[in-house]
């Protein structure tokens, strides 16, 4: 699992910065604390996608994968982090949980759909 851990790092480095975004568009104050707020339910869902995603393909799972790995981490990240929200008083409005969905789907597939093109960039180089 090692081997996985920056692939792990990078998503969710970008978890937090979709929360970090959030925040700053709201002008939400009390910096990190509220970060901290704002991103452990997403992060836990990333998480638990994770753990999904390596659980069903433990023999044949690839970090880097658009499918299945991407869609299901994505999703963890989503559908568990709306809900940790919610347990947690954190609210879910319909238009948050839609750009949720889309900004973390750009983020969480979008470098995930990049990876073949920055390799096959790299090995012609």
């Amino acid at each position: 699992m090692k081997k996985y851990a920056p692939f792990l790092l990078i998503d969710a480095i970008l978890v937090i910065i979709f929360c970090a975004i959030g925040r700053r568009t709201h002008e939400e104050a009390n910096a990190l604390a509220g970060l901290a707020k704002t991103s452990w339910p997403f992060l836990t869902g990333l998480v638990i996608g994770w753990a999904a995603t390596f659980a069903l393909y433990r023999d044949k799972f690839n970090a880097v994968l658009l499918v299945p790995t991407g869609v299901v981490v994505w999703l963890g990240a989503v559908v568990f982090g709306m809900i940790l929200r919610v347990l947690s008083g954190q609210g879910t409005q319909f238009s948050f949980i839609v750009v949720a969905t889309l900004v973390l789907g750009a983020f969480l597939l979008g470098w995930r759909a990049l990876a073949p093109l920055v390799v096959k960039i790299r090995t012609k180089s």
